[in-house]
């Protein structure tokens, strides 16, 4: 409680900028979902559930969950299928069941195993879709909703397509108003804004906001032609009474027990969700400037009790999600209260002021994703990433280009193939056959010799070498983190690969990490032995 109470400064900033990014996505993404808009609420409770609940109890830093465009399609599909949104609710509830369920069973390794390029693939991937999604909506063409990440939209557009059709359709006045909001977004990254305290606080979002109601509500009385009408900003459910507003909460149909295909829906939403989570969570810690570990099992746990709680109340799935925790992150966000904060400004503001709220152009939120989308996908880490090497560099491009043209879990599965390929491939030069290389990792699982290949020495003095035999992989990786994580404090530390044949990038960046970041928490003077140095990409 002390570091939350230490870092309220610049978590209730974040906090406001988090809420300005997840409010348009929750209601797109619950527009999407349901193809009702009585339902958008549903993306509301979801949204505040994500950041309170899930906020709470999660062991990540700066995390934050809520419903995913990822499991549009799924939620789609399973209305259909149940007949029903309560039925589907129900589905929810016991797909947080099964996520809990694997919390206490320890499946979050999981997400220990996802290489390294691919991931960074995956976030700079987000970024390039955030961009190519909200141009649109920056143009003023707002007929698609807000959080449509795949290629293939459900409107039966693409990305490209979306784009041909807003060039045809621009709005002068979202065009001001984009141009005006990113300048400003631009402005307070200068060091002369930030000499103002006030500056400090506020974040430039919340000016963005303003400035965007300012301009249009100018644009209605003066220049009526520039006038954006309701189908260009917010449209938040409102009520205009305590018996309206509890209306919008709808609760699961038990009866629905006795269908089989409730469990099969419940099944595919806790594995896709929770493959979606540990993504997220791989992804958020490698943009966290701490680099925190975050508990993957406590990580499955807290989603699942969020899932329990989002389906008993009339919400969509949960999952920690990659473009509201990048943006705590470039926020300023250093603790969980940011996250739990927004959740809290969803709820109040949606319950207080949502006259307010529909006055937000659709054209200001857009330009803090675009902002967002720029970061999360610099030039600056194309470089670094090649200047690793291709064994990087190549699933790091290959991700990046099948989450652009398919979807997030499609385009992760095909930038895993691409560096198990890339493995072989360079394992083949040294064999001089495909054939040999294969079996080569055949053999390595099936001998399992990668569980012996990290072992603990423990001097006198308080001190601990960490010694590296052998190839030292990826799939040594989540060994290698559990093996840190348990380290007691304040002792000297030497990571001793002096006997090692290859330390693959995947370890070495993990070490970097850890001198540089992790050993920190836990006052510990870190050694190496012939471990190489390497530059590790940070947005």
């Amino acid at each position: 409680m002390s570091k939350f109470i230490k870092n309220w400064r610049v978590d209730l900033p974040a906090s406001l900028v988090v809420f300005l990014v997840a409010l348009p996505l929750c209601l797109g993404i619950a527009l999407a979902s349901t193809g009702n808009e009585p339902r958008l609420f549903s993306g509301i409770i979801a949204g505040v559930i994500g950041g309170v609940v899930v906020g709470f109890l999660s062991g990540s830093r700066i995390g934050v969950s809520g419903p995913a465009a990822g499991l549009i399609t799924i939620v789609i599909s399973a209305i259909a299928t149940l007949g029903s949104f309560e039925a589907f609710l129900l589905a929810v509830v016991l797909a947080g069941v099964i996520q809990v369920f694997a919390g206490f069973m320890k499946a979050g390794v999981i997400g220990n195993y996802f290489p390294s390029s691919v991931i960074k693939g995956m976030l700079a991937a987000i970024g390039l879709t955030l961009i190519l999604k909200e141009i649109p909506h920056a143009f003023g063409y707002d007929a698609d909703f807000m959080g449509d990440e795949s290629f293939f939209q459900v409107d039966g557009h693409n990305t490209f397509s979306e784009i041909l059709i807003a060039l045809n359709k621009i709005s002068v006045g979202a065009i001001i108003i984009t141009i005006c909001s990113i300048a400003t977004l631009i402005l307070f990254e200068t060091k002369a804004i930030k000499r103002f305290a006030v500056f400090k606080i506020l974040p430039g979002a919340l000016f963005v906001v303003l400035l965007g109601i300012g301009l249009n509500l100018l644009f209605k009385f003066n220049f009526p032609d520039l006038y954006m009408d309701s189908k260009h900003l917010v449209t938040l459910p409102q009520a205009t009474n305590w018996t309206e507003f509890t209306a919008f909460f709808t609760f699961p149909d038990f009866s629905a027990f006795k269908n089989v295909n409730v469990y099969v829906v419940a099944l595919t939403i806790a594995l896709v969700g929770s493959i979606e989570t540990l993504l997220s969570v791989e992804a958020t810690d490698k943009l966290d400037p701490e680099k925190h570990h975050t508990s993957r099992n406590r990580e499955l746990k807290a989603q699942g009790v969020g899932n329990i709680l989002s389906g008993m109340l009339g919400g969509l799935p949960i999952t920690q999600v990659v473009v509201r925790s990048s943006a705590n992150i470039n926020a300023g966000g250093k603790s969980k209260m940011s996250a739990i904060l927004h959740g809290v400004l969803l709820f109040a503001c949606v319950l207080l002021i949502p006259n307010l709220l529909n006055l937000i152009p659709l054209a200001s939120l857009a330009s803090i994703l675009l902002i967002l989308g720029y970061k999360l996908a610099k030039i600056s880490l194309f470089k670094k990433m090649y200047a690793q090497g291709l064994d990087q560099f190549l699933p790091f491009v290959a991700t990046i280009i099948a989450i652009l043209f398919t979807d997030l879990l499609k385009g992760i599965g095909i930038g895993i193939l691409f560096a198990i390929i890339t493995a072989i491939y360079n394992k083949a030069q040294k064999f001089d056959s495909y054939k040999d290389a294969i079996l080569h990792y055949i053999l390595f699982f099936i001998k399992r010799d990668y569980k012996n290949n990290i072992r603990i020495h423990h001097h006198e003095k308080e001190a601990i070498t960490i010694h590296f035999t052998g190839k030292i992989t990826f799939i040594n990786k989540a060994k290698f983190i559990k093996t840190l994580d348990n380290l007691p404090h304040k002792i000297e530390l030497t990571f001793d690969g002096s006997k090692s044949s290859k330390i693959d990038f995947e370890i070495l960046e993990v070490i970097q990490d850890y001198k540089h970041h992790g050993r920190k928490s836990k006052e510990i003077e870190v050694k190496t032995i012939d471990i190489d140095e390497v530059e590790v990409s940070n947005h």
